[in-house]
């Protein structure tokens, strides 16, 4: 049952206004882009927190969009494919939000789906699949957080001077502020590489490193580059970047609805591809792949040492190719990914569940 919140917590948040919000991002960590339209504050990004877990967020009244994205997973959900609220599977795993404010494009399989404010509306109201099934429950939603009196509270600080502020457009926008605030940046490997502590990184992980970033001995940076390990990033005063997709040689076609960008660009050219996720946590994200195909981080890298599983592909990435990998090397490599792991982040209050 949801909890009544502390009501001298409430009046703390309604105190903050949109000018009280800092990022207080680590030496190097550049500023995610924000919409002028949906301005960054405490009470919006705190709404949005209680807003990600609240299970009335769902047609049966029984899951949130933590249920796909759980913090301790660095939040995924460890499943291969991800389970609407009606039982119904979804093509392909649940993707982390860590850091996802800085990614271009946002899902698996659409460059053209770039915003977080629109892309919180599709797991509400999307019916291919099904994920929280609110298509035609809207009134009956809202008419439930009006009732709220947390709600009423928390809507009226995150958007001050809105007369109605409790709508489908205002809950959209405080969970994409919510989860541009979910940053990795304390891992191992941070306090290693950006924070000059020699000692948070073992000997084996240090020569993991030197193979994932090398070119033909592992070559793991061609498609999981940059401090975020995805690829492209964009950020605030940046140039416009695109998201990258790759074939990586899971199969020899790709069929139905696991096309890849083909799905949304129509070129033959396209299938099977999928955009790089991010590596970071990647230990607390198993299964692995789009679709939760590979089970284990020591098999994905067996995967990527034989070329991929595919060897008839036309349309497999030519970055991809068998590679000499000893033992000791794949070892390293499994060392060096988790050194990735923030564990201060699986646990943060500021991301928790507000409703226990």
């Amino acid at each position: 049952m949801i909890r009544r919140v502390a009501s001298f917590a409430l009046v703390a948040v309604m105190a903050l206004s949109a000018a009280d919000w800092e990022w207080n991002l680590p030496p190097g960590f550049p500023r995610p882009v924000v919409p002028p339209e949906n301005q960054m504050s405490v009470a919006k990004a705190e709404l949005g927190r209680y807003l990600f877990y609240d299970v009335r967020l769902s047609v049966n009244g029984q899951q949130s969009c933590a249920s796909c994205h759980r913090q301790e997973l660095a939040f995924t959900d460890g499943l291969a494919r991800a389970k609407g609220t009606t039982g119904e599977l979804h093509p392909r795993s649940s993707m982390s939000l860590v850091n996802v404010a800085y990614v271009p494009s946002l899902t698996w399989a659409n460059p053209a789906m770039d915003k977080l404010e629109e892309q919180a509306l599709v797991p509400m109201f999307g019916t291919d699949p099904v994920e929280l099934g609110l298509k035609g429950q809207e009134e009956r939603v809202l008419d439930s957080l009006r009732k709220a009196e947390v709600y009423q509270r928390l809507f009226s600080a995150a958007f001050p001077g809105d007369p109605r502020p409790i709508r489908m457009d205002t809950i959209a926008n405080a969970i994409a502020a919510f989860q541009r605030t979910i940053i990795s940046a304390r891992s191992p490997y941070d306090r290693y590489r950006y924070g000059g502590d020699e000692s948070a990184l073992s000997e084996a992980a240090q020569r993991g490193e030197k193979l994932f970033f090398s070119g033909e001995k592992a070559g793991c940076s061609q498609c999981h580059g940059g401090w975020n390990f995805s690829g492209s990033v964009r950020y605030a005063g940046g140039q416009k970047v695109e998201s990258e997709f790759h074939n990586t040689g899971l199969y020899d076609t790709y069929r139905a609805p696991n096309t890849g960008i083909q799905e949304h660009t129509g070129k033959a050219a396209d299938s099977g591809k999928f955009r790089a996720p991010t590596l970071r946590n990647i230990a607390v994200t198993a299964p692995y792949m789009h679709d939760g195909s590979i089970a284990t981080l020591s098999e994905v890298i067996e995967h990527y040492a034989r070329g991929g599983r595919s060897s008839a592909n036309p349309l497999k990435s030519s970055i991809l190719h068998p590679l000499s990998l000893s033992p000791r090397d794949k070892m390293d490599l499994i060392e060096f990914l988790q050194s990735l792991t923030e564990e201060e982040l699986l646990k943060d209050p500021r991301w928790s569940n507000p409703w226990r």
